[in-house]
């Protein structure tokens, strides 16, 4: 059982190790950039953290309206009517 809970804490281990090299790379890539890039780097972050949750809310709800017309009223297909002669 010691066995066990050895090689687990090696997995703990290697996981903090890689999450904590990650967050070296990343902070000495924001160091490495200029102000204009890390302001660009900001909005873009901002942009995508607000609308992309809004895109995907708004799909999911026009897609949930769609199933349940479907799903009330059948397949009905327009025709288009003949003119009169």
């Amino acid at each position: 059982m010691s066995n066990f809970f050895h090689r687990t804490g090696n997995v703990v281990d290697e996981i903090v190790h890689a999450f904590s090299q990650a967050l070296r790379y990343g902070a000495r890539s924001i160091r490495r950039l200029s102000w204009p890039a890390l302001l660009g780097c900001a909005l873009v972050l901002a942009f995508l953290i607000s609308i992309l949750p809004l895109a995907l809310t708004l799909f999911a709800i026009f897609l949930a309206i769609k199933l349940v017309l479907c799903a009330c009223g059948g397949d009905r297909r327009y025709h288009v009517k003949e003119p009169l002669q």
